[in-house]
C-alpha cells in the first residue's frame, strides 16, 4: 500500500498546489491594472491610431503588409482588416471602423476600471487590442504581447470581483477560492517561465557580463533618454546592473516562492520594470509588467509547500476552504 499511498499523496499536492483557496484581491488588481494599461495604450495612440493601421498608402506602413505577415503564423488571428472589411459591407468607410474601434477599446479599459461589465469588457478589449496588435505586427514589442497575455487571463478567470460595480449592481454569489487560486496560480508559473527563459537567455552570451548590451539598449534611438554623457561617465556600473538583472530574472521562478525571499524578489522585479520605464521610455511595457507582478504575487499571495494561517474574507464561507 506504500507505492498507492504515495501516488495519492503526490496527486493531493499537485492538487493543492494547482487550487490553492484564494480571495479575489488579486483579481481586483489585475481588473483596475489591466484597465489602466488599456486606457493608457489608447490615449498613447490616439493622434496615430489611423496613421499606424491605415490602408495601403494612407498609413505608416500598410496594414495589409502587417497582415500578410501575420497570416503566415494563422490566417485565423484576428486582425483589424476583419473589422474594416465587415463594415465595408455595411457601407461603413475604413476611417470609421478604425475610429470605432479606438472608441470601443478606450470605453472597455473604462469599464474595467470601474468594474462595469467586466467580462464583456475584457473579452472586447482582448480581442481589439489583439487585432491592433497583430494588424502592426511590424511595429509591435513586448508590451503587446503581455498586454493581450493579462487580458487573456483577466477574460477567463472568475469575475467579478467583490470590487467592481457589477458586484455592488447585482448581488453575484462568491466565487469558488479554489477557481481564484487555480487561475492566479497559473498565472504565477507563466510569469516563473517569462523570467526565467529570458535570464538564461540573456546568460548564454556575454553582452549582459560586460555590459554591452545594456550600453546599446540605453544608446538606441528612440531609447535613448539618458544622454551618452552620463552613461560614459557611470560605464564601471554597466557590468553590475547586466549581472544584476540576468540574477534576478534567473532566480525569480526559485526565490519569489519562498516566504522569506519574496518580498526582496518582488521589489527588485518592479524596480528593474520602473527603470526600464523611466531610463527607456518604455513605459507601457513597465506599467504591464508591473500589473502582473503585483496581481500574481503582491496581495495576499500563499506560499506552496509551506503551512500557514491565514484570515479568511468573510465574503468567502469558511467550509468552502481547504484546512
Amino acid at each position: 500500500m506504500t507505492p498507492l499511498r504515495s501516488a495519492l499523496g503526490g496527486w493531493k499536492g499537485l492538487i493543492e498546489f494547482l487550487f490553492p483557496p484564494e480571495s479575489d484581491k488579486w483579481l481586483a488588481v489585475l481588473r483596475i491594472g489591466m484597465g489602466l494599461q488599456v486606457v493608457v495604450f489608447t490615449l498613447f495612440l490616439r493622434s496615430d491610431w489611423h496613421y499606424l493601421f491605415a490602408g495601403t498608402g494612407k498609413g505608416l506602413v500598410s496594414r495589409e503588409l502587417g497582415e500578410a505577415i501575420t497570416s503566415f503564423d494563422s490566417p485565423l488571428i484576428p486582425k483589424l482588416g476583419w473589422l474594416v472589411a465587415l463594415g465595408g459591407h455595411a457601407g461603413v468607410g475604413e476611417e470609421t471602423v478604425l475610429t470605432v474601434a479606438w472608441a470601443s477599446l478606450l470605453c472597455m479599459g473604462c469599464c474595467l476600471l470601474v468594474g462595469l461589465f467586466c467580462r464583456p469588457a475584457a473579452i472586447i478589449a482582448w480581442f481589439l487590442h489583439l487585432c491592433a496588435a497583430e494588424s502592426g505586427g511590424l511595429l509591435a514589442y513586448g508590451a503587446d504581447n503581455f498586454m493581450t497575455t493579462g487580458l487573456f487571463y483577466l477574460m477567463l478567470s472568475p469575475l467579478p470581483d467583490r470590487y467592481a460595480l457589477d458586484h455592488r449592481l447585482v448581488k453575484i454569489t462568491p466565487k469558488d477560492p479554489q477557481l481564484l487560486g487555480f487561475w492566479r496560480r497559473v498565472l504565477q508559473v507563466h510569469l516563473c517561465f517569462v523570467y526565467f527563459i529570458g535570464g538564461l537567455a540573456k546568460c548564454l552570451g556575454d553582452g549582459w557580463w560586460n555590459g554591452s548590451n545594456l550600453w546599446r539598449s540605453l544608446t538606441r534611438p528612440p531609447l535613448n533618454l539618458i544622454s551618452p554623457d552620463i552613461l560614459v561617465r557611470f560605464k564601471y556600473a554597466l557590468p553590475v546592473l547586466g549581472i544584476s538583472i540576468c540574477l534576478i530574472e534567473l532566480g525569480y521562478p526559485f526565490f519569489i516562492w519562498i516566504k522569506k525571499t519574496r518580498f526582496v524578489w518582488l521589489v527588485c522585479i518592479l524596480a528593474m520594470h520602473i527603470a526600464i520605464g523611466l531610463t527607456m521610455g518604455l513605459y507601457l511595457f513597465a506599467l504591464v509588467m508591473i500589473v502582473l507582478n503585483l496581481a500574481a504575487f503582491c496581495v495576499g499571495s500563499r506560499v506552496p509547500f509551506l503551512r500557514h494561517r491565514e484570515r479568511v474574507p468573510a465574503v468567502f464561507p469558511e467550509k468552502q476552504l481547504s484546512p
